[in-house]
This record gives structure tokens, C-alpha cells and sequence, in this order.
């Protein structure tokens, strides 16, 4: 189990401030940190992914777009800086020595046409997509695009969706992840829901249903960890949870009580009972 911590927790742009709390994690028993990129340029993410290194830290990334930005809209010029911006954060992602861009960087996060997505808008997306492919296998970077739920997005809400756009784009970079909190609002089943994704999925963001700590909720976690055993499921988990730390993040995620009572039991009892969970679901 290569088990990593998400740093929206604390941050939406991780700094030297935040050094402590990758040791931490460490010491909590994580493999790795995923960092947010909204900010930022190749020096102090360089500077960052050698602070990492040098605590014995993997690194994943994560994203998303705004509507100035959007692979899907019906403006040349919107869909090419959403294109312009997947291929900074893929750039960002090199300069760490990540293994991987995740994030729901399909379309703008949080905008609703009212509709369901139509065809059109699902070639402009695979167009800039696979461009972007071409850049990730460029930089040494695979793409491991995220599905939402329908209060986040309209694009792509399912996992047989996320399957069909990863098919569409068709191509080796391109590939997507599976996250928890989504399924649990859209899916019937976990397990459904990873055998319909696999074999496209390299990423896994752990996150419970309220957004807190870890196996205090309602997610299936014996059903999640069986099916991706049963994938033989090799790439990270990663917790991803939120606070009201942030205002404007705590805004966007909707977070509006406390989920947990410090920051600290996420990842300390959170990793624990995900550890001991994973274990379980050898037998």
C-alpha cells in the first residue's frame, strides 16, 4: 500500500512553512504527499520535490480548472488556456519528481450549463485532452483525471463515463483515478464502480463521506479495498479531506462544520485505520 496525504488540508499552495508537517506524515507512516497547484513556478516547485526527497517522500499532484480555462467550452481561445494551464501543472508536476497530475482538469469545476453534456462538448474535450496527453509523456508525467459528483460537475459524474472519456482520448498517458467521496454520492457499489473503471485508473483518493476523518463515515471501505485487490490495484491512496483552515477552499468544498477535531487525527487515525483496513482485505 503506497499510502499519501493530501496537503489541501492545510494549503492550497504548499511553501517552506509546510516542511514540518511533511515530517509529520512521515512519522505518521505515509509514503507520500499529494500537492495542490494553483501557483507557482518550476524554482520552487524544484526546491519543494528536493525537500521531499529529502525525507523520503513521494509526490502525486492534484488540479482544476476555472471557466476562463475550460477544455469544454465553445471558445477556441477558453479551451486553449484551459490546455495551456493542464500543461503548466504537468510542468509543475516534473519540476517535483511527481508521478502523477490528478484532479478533474476535464472541465471547469463548479459551472453548470443546466444540461447534460453534449456531444459536442465531449470532442472538444477529448481534442484538448489528448494534446495534453502528448505534453504529459513529453515531461515524464501521466495524467490521472478524476470524475466528480453532480454538485461539483456535469461533465463527467460516473465511472462509466470517466471510462468512455478515457477510451475516447485514447491515449497511453491519459489515464484517470477513483475517489471515494464521488462514488459514494453516484455509484450503486464501490466494487462496480472500480471494475468498471480498471485497468484506466493509476490513482486513488481515500476520502470519507463528510469530507473527514477516514472510517468515521459511511464509505464501503471492506468493499473499496476488496475490489482493488482484486485489480491486484498498485498505484497510490491518498487521503484527501477538508477543513474551514482555508475560507476560500472551505467555500469551494462546501465545508461549513468542523469534520473532525484537529487536523492531526486524519492522517494519524485516518492512516491507521486505512492501514489495518488494507490488511484485512487480504483474506
Amino acid at each position: 500500500m503506497k499510502l499519501g496525504m493530501n496537503m489541501l488540508l492545510w494549503a492550497s499552495h504548499v511553501t517552506e512553512a509546510h516542511y514540518p508537517i511533511f515530517e509529520k506524515i512521515k512519522k505518521a507512516g505515509f509514503d507520500g504527499v499529494e500537492l495542490p497547484l494553483f501557483e507557482g513556478d518550476g524554482a520552487h516547485y524544484t526546491r519543494v520535490g528536493q525537500e521531499l526527497a529529502n525525507q523520503g517522500l513521494g509526490c502525486t499532484t492534484v488540479t482544476c480548472l476555472s471557466t476562463d480555462a475550460n477544455p469544454v467550452s465553445d471558445d477556441a481561445k477558453v479551451r486553449h488556456a484551459g490546455l495551456d494551464r493542464i500543461k503548466w501543472a504537468l510542468d509543475m508536476t516534473a519540476a517535483l519528481k511527481g508521478d502523477c497530475l490528478a484532479g478533474p482538469y476535464h472541465s471547469a469545476l463548479g459551472h453548470f450549463t443546466g444540461n447534460p453534456p453534449t456531444v459536442d462538448e465531449k470532442k472538444r474535450a477529448v481534442e484538448v485532452l489528448r494534446a495534453a496527453a502528448v505534453h504529459a509523456q513529453q515531461v515524464g508525467v501521466k495524467m490521472a483525471i478524476e470524475y466528480l459528483n453532480r454538485f461539483e460537475c456535469y461533465f463527467v459524474t460516473t465511472a462509466r463515463q470517466m471510462a468512455e472519456l478515457v477510451d475516447a482520448v485514447d491515449h497511453p498517458w491519459f489515464r484517470c483515478m477513483y475517489d471515494t467521496f464521488h462514488a459514494h454520492i453516484e455509484e450503486k457499489g464501490q466494487a462496480e464502480a472500480i471494475a468498471a473503471l480498471a485497468p484506466r485508473f493509476i490513482h486513488v483518493h481515500l476520502s470519507e463521506n463528510d469530507r473527514g476523518v477516514p472510517g468515521t463515515g459511511q464509505v464501503r471501505w471492506e468493499e473499496t479495498f476488496k475490489a482493488l485487490r482484486k485489480i491486484n490495484y498498485q498505484g497510490w491512496m491518498t487521503i484527501e479531506a477538508f477543513g474551514r483552515a482555508l475560507p476560500d477552499l472551505a467555500a469551494a468544498t462546501k465545508v461549513w462544520r468542523d469534520l473532525y477535531e484537529n487536523a492531526d487525527d486524519v492522517y494519524v487515525k485516518g492512516g491507521k485505520f486505512l492501514r489495518e483496513g488494507w490488511e484485512k482485505s487480504k483474506a
